[in-house]
């Protein structure tokens, strides 16, 4: 646990840098994007990674894997990459007007709003993280790889201009491949293309394997014992951990072996020609339904297309974020000042407003140093391991081990701690919905606010944001 200590003082490191400009704001538009090197999707123009959750990009349709074709008018062509970071953040303009295609469309505007606070801020889904051992249940950041491989043509075509897809087989009677082709046809879908059965601009081809391994040796004893896989479950929508064996065992220690895959072949310009193929190969200690499989993993593998990244052993990362939101951000420098409230949010609705003073939330006193905090809340992580379960160990993304879930057979316990005032907890309240902050059931905090002279009790009824991002990192 002493590198989770490490991290939290990283990460409190971090925000005080960006707090010494004071007298600056920072301003963000919601996505993340890089500079594309593939000739089959966006080449040498910026393709969107990343979209924040809650953000202006995400409220103005922004997806993944978009590609921005021009910065208010001007096309990306003519712009150098710095060029196109600095037309996306001139400082005199609140909006910035992006033309985009995807598979879907090729000429789509939108407008995505800039959203500014001072440096000095710290937001509560910053806070969220730096408090995350409040409940891991709700906050983590995890990684995992898949075994699949990914293959495609070595000519430059553009996958923009195939935007519909027809399956090769159709057998109802089959419910696997059923299955496999209802998984396919949804993540497509939801890329913007449509189905076409008579006229299909691609075709999908699926295949699928699974049986015991007839080369199966058994567990080599001297190898020493890894960690379980976990990877993230899109129907329970969280990490679970899986039957199979890490991507770098020998085939000889599997008892059982699963293929599974599909490719898209041209039927557009090349009859016949593979444009794009995803093959999966996992090693297994235990029998597992394809159907299952297809069901977590077909939107994994569709993540890789139509803009490719890895060719084997992808990297995921899945990040997780549920808090209540107030729309307060704090002043890093002293945390009971109001730096920033969002307008429209439960705070501002309440009554606070840039500048207040926040006495105390919840009965805890936040007249205290960042230092001061931080130092509780190392405390209380140490002091309270004795409640987690650690069956329920994991390692994170950053690499820190030792993580685990609080024991559901103790939650009383956790609460309590969290409501005494030794443990200086104000931004408990992030997590006040879950039995283990708060065991009463009800999710508003009372703020008590100094203006001025004058001193006034506010109740804020919590929004709880729920932040789930599954990327290829």
């Amino acid at each position: 646990m002493k590198k989770s200590i490490l991290s939290i003082v990283l990460l409190l490191a971090s925000f005080a840098i960006i707090a010494q400009s004071q007298n600056d704001w920072v301003c963000r538009l919601g996505f993340d994007y890089e500079i594309s090197w593939s000739p089959n999707w966006g080449k040498g123009k910026p393709v969107i990674t990343s979209v924040y959750p809650y953000s202006s990009a995400e409220q103005s349709g922004l997806k993944v894997h978009d590609i921005i074709e021009t910065i208010d008018g001007v096309p990306v062509t003519d712009l150098s990459t710095e060029e196109i970071a600095e037309k996306m953040n001139i400082a005199s303009k609140h909006e910035v007007l992006f033309t985009i295609s995807n598979l879907a469309a090729t000429d789509k505007k939108i407008t995505i709003r800039k959203e500014c606070k001072p440096t000095n801020a710290i937001t509560e889904d910053q806070l969220a993280v730096a408090f995350s051992m409040y409940s891991l249940e709700s906050t983590s950041e995890r990684t995992f790889i898949c075994p699949f491989m990914t293959t495609v043509t070595p000519e430059p075509i553009d996958f923009a201009v195939f935007r519909t897809f027809a399956f090769s087989a159709i057998d109802h009677t089959n419910t696997l491949e059923q299955t496999i082709n209802d998984c396919i046809e949804k993540e497509l879908i939801k890329k913007g293309m449509t189905e076409d059965k008579v006229t299909p601009d691609l075709l999908i081809q699926t295949f699928y394997y699974f049986d015991k391994n007839p080369n199966y040796k058994g567990k080599n004893m001297v190898v020493v014992e890894n960690e379980p896989v976990y990877r993230y479950d899109f129907t329970q929508r969280k990490m679970v951990k899986f039957p199979f064996l890490h991507h770098a065992t020998s085939e000889a220690e599997a008892e059982y072996l699963l293929q599974s895959g599909f490719r898209f072949i041209d039927q557009k310009d090349i009859q016949g020609r593979i444009l794009w193929e995803c093959e999966s190969n996992e090693l297994l200690e235990k029998a597992f339904k394809l159907e299952e499989y297809a069901r977590n993993h077909i939107p994994l593998m569709c993540m890789q297309y139509p803009y490719v990244k890895y060719s084997r052993n992808i990297p995921y990362k899945v990040n997780q974020k549920i808090y209540n939101y107030t729309g307060i951000s704090y002043d890093i420098d002293r945390l009971e000042y109001v730096a920033e409230v969002d307008r429209n949010s439960p705070a501002y609705a309440a009554g606070v407003r840039p500048r207040d003073i926040i006495e105390k939330i919840d009965g805890h006193t936040m007249n205290r140093s960042a230092e001061e905090f931080f130092a509780a809340y190392r405390e209380f992580i140490s002091g309270t391991m004795q409640f987690r379960d650690p069956f329920t160990l994991f390692t994170d993304a950053n690499g820190f081990k030792r993580y685990m879930l609080w024991d559901t057979s103790c939650y009383s316990q956790v609460a309590d701690i969290l409501q005494s005032s030794r443990s200086k907890s104000p931004f408990a309240y992030l997590y006040y919905y879950a039995p283990y902050v708060n065991a009463t059931g009800t999710n508003a905090s009372t703020f008590r606010i100094k203006r001025c002279k004058n001193n006034m009790e506010l109740i804020i009824r919590l929004t709880v944001r729920t932040e789930m991002t599954v990327e290829i990192w």
